[in-house]
């Protein structure tokens, strides 16, 4: 499968989706083992794949579960540097539930995995509740909001690092 994920010599695009799973008032993020902010579980799309179809495989490869993806919440183009370019991604975020609540994901920090460009990392996955993320770095900097108004429609925003 080919990521839809290319450089030039000065900048990278990304196409990426993430989901957002909410249990118990808490919200399911992750982030590499190496780095300091979180970031909502998903992936890059490959080419011929469907949104829903890449979050489906993520969450299976990331977190060995099964899920259900449900309405798009959040459009995002997202603007940041990364190993000395600048990166413009866009990122669609969905609602996402397990298909099956007795799947175990641990209530405590867990470590996944995850390849990408050719190199292998550890993830941490954390539940945060929903009503501290705003008191944590997770990005975009906009979810700690967003993350309350889940009820309404579709929102737009674009972050620039």
């Amino acid at each position: 499968m080919t990521d839809i994920l290319f450089d030039t010599e000065n900048f990278k695009f990304s196409y990426r989706v993430a989901g957002i799973l909410v249990r118990d008032h808490k919200v399911l993020v992750q982030k590499a083992t190496d780095e300091e902010g979180y970031a909502f579980p998903g992936g890059h799309v490959s080419f011929g794949e469907t949104n829903e179809q890449t979050l489906i495989r993520e969450f299976k490869e990331e977190l060995n579960v099964d899920i259900i993806v449900k309405n798009l919440k959040w459009v995002a183009e997202i603007f940041f540097p990364i190993r000395r370019k600048l990166c413009h991604q866009i990122c669609l975020y969905y609602i996402v539930n397990l298909s099956d609540e007795k799947q175990f994901l641990p209530e405590t920090v867990f470590i996944g995995g995850e390849y990408l460009e050719g190199r292998s990392f550890d993830i941490e996955f954390h539940w945060i509740p929903v009503s501290e993320l705003n008191k944590h770095e997770v990005y975009p900097p906009q979810a700690g909001k967003l993350i309350l108004q889940l009820d309404q429609g579709v929102e737009h925003f674009v972050y620039k690092e």
